[in-house]
């Protein structure tokens, strides 16, 4: 019996239908687990510090929609422990209960805001809202870094820290939110991140 010409050389020994359509980890041609651990931390790190640029900086929010569809939980990861070093750092008693509370309201009230969220019908993946929330901490860790070096005396410039954190932290994360919930629901949504930073922003000032 003949074998039909063509059958039998469509493609080379040894190479998988995989390797011939470019695929594998990351669809190029070397994938992510075969490029330097050195490699892999400095492309992290780049797309940590492009986040924070996002939400620093208010004119480079336009192209945050982009920029977050490539979600990660390093840098809120981070972010919170950051703030929790330096508020247990801060606190004269009960330094493991602050610690603790600052990542039980961190993670847990993030779930809690992206669930509302998405039960509003926003569209947005759940891992992506809980990025969103956790990077706009951030001006809140510089706040509360602020309130570290500032005497004990100067409380009401500990406030001004605190304020111009959380308004910060809570208009980068609304703009970032707005978007993605109906224009009918969107103070529905708004409230719980408001109330989200709110909370934060409290255990700062009584630490």
């Amino acid at each position: 019996m003949e074998v039909p010409a063509g059958t039998m050389d469509s493609a080379p020994v040894g190479q998988s239908t995989s390797s011939q359509n470019g695929g594998g980890v990351g669809g190029g041609r070397h994938g992510t687990l075969d490029e330097p651990v050195t490699e892999t931390i400095m492309r992290d790190l780049r797309g940590i510090g492009k986040k924070l640029w996002y939400v620093m900086l208010p004119r480079a929010r336009t192209e945050a929609g982009a920029g977050l569809k490539e979600w990660d939980l390093w840098g809120p990861l981070f972010l919170c422990l950051a703030l929790s070093i330096v508020l247990w750092f801060q606190a004269k008693h009960q330094q493991e209960v602050v610690f603790s509370l600052v990542y039980v309201i961190v993670w847990v009230g993030a779930c809690v805001v992206t669930a509302n969220a998405l039960l509003l019908g926003g569209k947005i993946s759940f891992f992506q809202s809980v990025c969103v929330l956790g990077y706009c901490i951030f001006p809140l860790d510089i706040a509360a870094l602020a309130c570290a070096f500032t005497p004990s005396s100067l409380s009401l410039l500990k406030i001004v820290f605190v304020v111009v954190g959380f308004t910060w932290a809570t208009g980068a994360s609304v703009g970032f939110m707005s978007e993605l919930v109906p224009a009918d629901r969107k103070a529905l949504a708004v409230y719980p991140v408001w109330l989200f930073y709110v909370s934060i922003s409290w255990v700062i000032l009584l630490i």
